[in-house]
């Protein structure tokens, strides 16, 4: 697909645009959407632009990036970009599942986590640590400057490339994969992987155990083996599931956020936790 100057120097200030506004990724922080609203509020330039003549199409799109978003400060700019694309042909084409954003978004935010952590927060970080930290305990006022320069330069420049290949790449991709038919198929694969990474971190975020205990026929029974036995991780699961029922309930998160702590202190206080 051929793109025209005019289209070129749009494309180009959305993401100068994205770009700003994603040094706003934590702001609004917490821990029922954690980068949800930083998130939406990067995508703005993006939303405004190709649904400017289509106010519901918008409020969706703003609706649609204030969801649950968490993934490292330098890698998530690339999902911004591939969803900024995915918004463009959303907006154009009648036919294109929206539901498509939010999965490929859910899916690509564990995997580049993982990978920026790695990079950025165990190298480059410590790096920068071990030839500032010197420094600055001898008094010298390069090493927090140095710190700064080591950590931000590559911080800064992968942001933006990354943004930026996420926006041309998934431009052409999304194009090539929708008209091929391939792409209802990665919508499915991507919501699949998905559900897995929100499993996994239930599974590894949640932890609640039973003391309960009893003897039978002179033999102690724990509750909580009993529980592993049928299968590890019910106790989080079930907390989890009902948190989610709740929450499909319209209940507010600060009532569930109390419950939580109230059960916690009730139970321990009765040893049942």
């Amino acid at each position: 697909m051929t793109k025209d100057v005019s289209e070129k120097q749009q494309d180009k200030k959305i993401i100068n645009k994205m770009f700003q506004h994603s040094w706003f990724l934590f702001s609004s922080f917490n821990m029922v959407k954690m980068q949800g609203y930083g998130y939406e509020y990067s995508m703005l330039p993006a939303i405004d632009e190709y649904y400017k003549n289509d106010p519901e199409g918008k409020r969706a799109a703003i609706e649609r990036h204030s969801s649950f978003f968490n993934c490292t400060y330098e890698t998530a700019p690339f999902i911004m970009g591939l969803n900024a694309a995915m918004e463009k042909e959303n907006s154009r084409n009648p036919s294109f599942d929206p539901e498509s954003i939010n999965a490929i978004k859910a899916a690509l935010m564990g995997p580049l986590s993982g990978i920026g952590d790695s990079i950025f927060w165990g190298t480059i970080r410590l790096i920068a640590a071990g030839i500032g930290i010197p420094l600055a305990m001898k008094g010298n006022i390069l090493g927090p400057i140095l710190f700064l320069l080591i950590y931000h330069i590559p911080s800064i420049f992968t942001r933006y490339k990354l943004l930026q290949v996420g926006y041309t790449s998934g431009e052409k991709f999304i194009s090539n994969a929708f008209h091929s038919g391939l792409f209802e198929l990665i919508t499915n694969c991507a919501t699949i992987v998905g559900l897995i990474m929100v499993g996994a971190m239930t599974a590894s975020s949640v932890t609640i155990k039973t003391a309960l205990k009893w003897n039978m026929a002179g033999t102690p029974l724990k509750l909580q083996d009993i529980f592993n036995s049928i299968m590890p991780g019910l106790l989080p699961l079930v907390l989890t599931l009902t948190i989610f029922i709740l929450l499909r309930k319209k209940v507010k998160v600060i009532y569930l956020l109390f419950g939580v702590i109230i059960l916690g202190i009730i139970g321990a206080f009765l040893g049942v936790f």
